[in-house]
């Protein structure tokens, strides 16, 4: 399973890891469906954990200009070569869309055979859904 985000926050970016700020949900969501206390654990430690659990983590996009770190400042972005993917990672069987932004390659990624899902963001920008309602949709598709 991969994991797609849309593009690393500048916490991330500065930091050199994926969802790096403190607020982002991501960490510990994944923990809870896991059973492993990752938000605690070392980012190398946390990698491994998820790695060993059978999923990779990823975004749609190479490279971008963007003010900030909102999703709806991207521009000029530069798509990952998904083609290449395919043919790099053969078991891969189910792509999950972490947001509407990323979410938005499902289309193109369906076609090479694929599950795709799109779930809600981990970002703290993503207010509207609570961490227990972002936690049951997580929790479905990764069991799925």
């Amino acid at each position: 399973m991969l994991i797609l985000g849309s593009f690393p926050s500048t916490a991330s970016l500065t930091a050199g890891q994926y969802y790096a700020h403190r607020q982002n949900q991501f960490w510990r969501i994944l923990g809870a469906i896991l059973g492993q206390p990752l938000p605690a654990m070392d980012y190398a430690a946390r990698l491994a954990a998820v790695q060993a659990a059978g999923i990779a983590i990823w975004d749609v996009y190479a490279a971008c200009e963007r003010e900030g770190s909102l999703d709806a400042a991207i521009r000029n972005a530069e798509p990952n070569d998904f083609a290449k993917l395919k043919k790099s990672a053969p078991a891969l069987r189910r792509i999950c869309f972490n947001g509407g932004t990323a979410g938005r390659f499902s289309r193109l990624l369906a076609p090479l055979g694929l599950e795709t899902l799109i779930l809600p963001s981990t970002s703290p920008a993503n207010a509207t859904w609570t961490f227990e309602r972002k936690l049951a949709a997580w929790r479905d598709a990764l069991a799925q």
